[in-house]
């Protein structure tokens, strides 16, 4: 039986008053920072609305995906080998891949009627619809990227240098001071853009800086964002999920987020009306409008490693075959903090890495402070960077 680590990814960083936390960071296609081989290659599940072939999942996606992502009406998977494949409307010709996406892509994203991929020297690819100049790859988005998010009707990158770039409908103006340095990942919705920064802390803009969906006061400690069409979801530390919307829309948080997303969360996707929630155990969870489905998740689905959410449809991307979920839990201590996970999870290797810029480069840590059984302190004084760690399993 496989074990799989279902926390992909985390980054231990400094904060205020000399108190290290555990930072979530998940490599995920919802953010745009999936590397090719960052987790096992597994297959794509797909449910909810299914008007335009979006969750008729071909075989060319039924293995060896390593990252998912999904457009308002298609449906992106990456391959293992750098390749990708695409499903669903084609209207605009989103999911007709070009050659330049054959190879080497080592992240995906989807907008309405347009899709995106960052190439592992950091440059972006666009296709699809163009209409507002989506898939008008600016030149300063032609190297140097280190994640791409796809809005409704724009199109966004990260640079290394933690700025953020935007181009279509509602990216006229330029991103806000707060965006401009200091950002580690992106999301976008119908008509704004989302930053999440290094500090834990998160920024919106686009159209107008008119009726955009406030951030709600005193959200802080974020680790992971999603956004589309009108709504925006947020992961804390600790797995929480915080939701909310645009002021005339209809809110994720109306219902209430489930409290079986209050916590163990580790990774989070928006759709238009309903959003998914990734737990540690690998199982997902689904709130909000469930007109086609979507908010459905299919009887006994786990070993889940990534999700994504499109207009009325859902994916998941799990690992074939019977998996016993490995799940990291955190807990500060003093200035460090305590990483453990289950006794009887053999043959993984820790990892850590400087950053997680691609291509990303994990080295094996042979000297952790403390080992014990599956149990290791991780200090982080005051003058050292951020440090990103993570399971692997040959």
């Amino acid at each position: 039986m496989k074990q799989i680590p279902t926390f992909a990814a985390f980054a231990l960083r400094q904060w205020r008053h000399g108190i290290a936390h555990a930072m979530l960071f998940l490599l995920l296609a919802c953010l745009g920072t999936n590397t090719a081989g960052a987790q096992s290659p597994g297959m794509v599940v797909a449910w909810g609305d299914n008007t335009l072939g979006q969750t008729d999942v071909p075989v060319a996606a039924q293995s060896e995906v390593t990252a998912i992502a999904a457009g308002n009406y298609h449906s992106i998977a990456l391959k293992h080998d750098g390749s990708v494949v695409a499903w669903g409307n084609n209207e605009y010709g989103q999911t007709t891949v070009p050659v330049s996406a054959q190879s080497e892509v080592i992240a995906i994203a989807g907008g309405w009627g347009h899709t995106v991929a960052l190439k592992a020297d950091g440059s972006v690819i666009a296709w699809g619809n163009n209409e507002y100049g989506q898939t008008n790859v600016p030149i300063d988005a032609q190297s140097g990227v280190m994640a791409i998010a796809a809005g409704t009707l724009h199109t966004m990158a990260l640079k290394t240098n933690g700025s953020v770039l935007a181009w279509g409908w509602w990216a006229a103006d330029p991103a806000p001071p707060e965006a401009q340095s200091g950002v580690m990942a992106i999301a976008a919705g119908y008509r704004h853009m989302v930053a999440l920064r290094n500090d834990g802390t998160v920024v919106v803009w686009g159209g107008g800086n008119s009726g955009l969906p406030s951030v709600p006061d005193g959200l802080s400690n974020v680790v992971a964002i999603a956004a589309r069409e009108s709504h925006t979801v947020a992961l804390k530390n600790y797995g929480s999920v915080v939701a909310w919307a645009y002021p005339d829309a209809r809110s994720l948080s109306e219902p209430a987020v489930p409290e079986e997303a209050q916590s163990e969360v580790v990774a989070v996707a928006a759709g238009i009306k309903h959003a998914l929630a990734l737990k540690n155990d690998g199982t997902v969870v689904a709130w909000g409008s469930n007109s086609y489905g979507e908010g459905t998740v299919p009887a006994g689905l786990s070993a889940v490693t990534a999700i994504a959410a499109g207009q009325y449809h859902s994916l998941a991307l799990l690992v074939p075959g019977p998996v016993t979920p490995v799940a990291l839990s955190l807990q500060p201590s003093g200035n460090g903090v305590i990483i453990s996970w289950p006794a009887d999870a053999t043959g993984f290797t820790l990892q850590s890495t400087a950053n997680l810029i691609p291509p990303v480069t994990w080295l094996d840590v042979t000297n952790p402070p403390a080992l014990l059984g599956g149990l290791f302190t991780v200090t982080n004084p005051i003058s050292s960077p951020a440090q990103f760690f993570r399971l692997r399993k040959p």
